[in-house]
């Protein structure tokens, strides 16, 4: 459950940054430094969330999988599926992680100096529109191999 939970908070999220990143009047000033203060406020949830997300993943693993039949992840198509999703969330890492040591301090940069933030804020929405991307189909894999029969019960 917390696992799930972990993933609609960091999911509900990447969808109120989108609303934000790419609202109409997304070029003035006063949106984008609202969108630089939420991103920076969010990093430390979403670190929590990450924690939380390999944590319970594992725990899940643990039960669903077991360590003896870790060699059958990529044998079976719920264990395929499975190592696709896992792909999938490290991509969102690292999109994650540049959003939060590099888009988001260069953005903050550009509006403290006064400087033109357009370069920032496009890799900025780009960034959270890859990351939107791939949490969707995080979910839509996570919905088709909850279907399937866990590796163990194969």
């Amino acid at each position: 459950m917390l696992h799930a939970l972990a993933a609609g908070v960091w999911i509900g999220a990447l969808v109120g940054f989108g609303f934000l990143a790419f609202r109409r009047n997304g070029h003035t000033a006063d949106t984008q430094a609202v969108l630089h203060k939420a991103l920076h406020r969010f990093s430390g949830v979403g670190s929590g969330l990450v924690a939380v997300l390999l944590v319970t993943g594992l725990i899940n693993s643990w039960f669903l999988v077991g360590p003896s039949r870790i060699a059958s992840l990529w044998t079976t198509p719920y264990g395929l599926l499975l190592s696709v999703k896992l792909a999938l969330f490290v991509a969102m890492l690292g999109l994650a992680a540049a959003n939060r040591f590099r888009l988001t301090p260069a953005l903050g940069v550009a509006l403290d100096t006064s400087g033109a933030p357009e370069a920032a804020l496009g890799a900025l929405r780009l960034s959270l529109l890859l990351e939107t991307s791939l949490a969707v189909s995080v979910l839509s894999l996570v919905a088709w191999f909850g279907m399937l029969a866990p590796v163990s019960a194969q």
